[in-house]
């Protein structure tokens, strides 16, 4: 039997619902985290970030908006500005793109997995939370393509539902959990 790849980096989607089910999981994670955690959040373009203080406040890892060219480096937390893209470059770079808007949404899910995908292959878990449409499902399963870890918030807890579903049926070899499985899951890996 082979080891399993180790795991180099976390990547979460989400839309409606969102903060809510990211308070159930990102607090939890510990302070010795050594994970990159990359986060999109569909957030109105031009609307300030207000989920950057609000988990700046309840985590025990750095929280900050991700900078093009930034290397995005373990045990911090980054969400993807307002109207830009999150990219990973295959160096762990991270990148901002304007580029067109993907399922109405800029940052888009799918963007930020995929490239994650092609940066971290095996080494790349892939967690879909709540939301009402189906961005996030290319992009899990380009990380299930891979080789990396997929995780999706079940339907049936999930403010919103439609997310989860499509991701569940386009990757149906995912796991479902419940977000106090989803953190204790994320909080069990990289720790330094």
């Amino acid at each position: 039997m082979t080891e399993p790849a180790p795991i180099k980096a976390v990547v979460i989607g989400a839309s409606a619902g969102a903060v809510q089910a990211l308070q159930a999981v990102l607090p939890t994670l510990p302070a010795n985290y050594a994970l990159p955690v990359l986060v999109v959040v569909h957030v109105p373009p031009r609307r300030s970030n207000v989920l950057l203080p609000l988990f700046q406040a309840k985590c025990r890892i750095p929280v900050k908006e991700a900078e093009d060219k930034e290397q995005g480096v373990g045990g911090v937390i980054y969400f993807a500005p307002s109207d830009y893209h999150l990219l990973v470059e295959t160096d762990g770079t991270l990148a901002l793109s304007a580029d067109e808007a993907v399922n109405y949404s800029r940052p888009s899910i799918d963007v930020l997995f995929e490239s994650a995908a092609d940066a971290y292959g095996q080494g790349l878990v892939g967690v879909i939370l709540t939301g009402a449409n189906n961005d996030g499902t290319a992009g899990l399963k380009a990380v299930v393509e891979a080789g990396g870890v997929a995780i999706v918030e079940d339907p049936a807890d999930a403010y919103a539902s439609a997310m989860p579903y499509a991701a569940l049926e386009a990757c149906p070899t995912a796991t479902s959990m419940n977000l106090g499985a989803i953190a204790l899951y994320l909080s069990s890996l990289g720790t330094a």
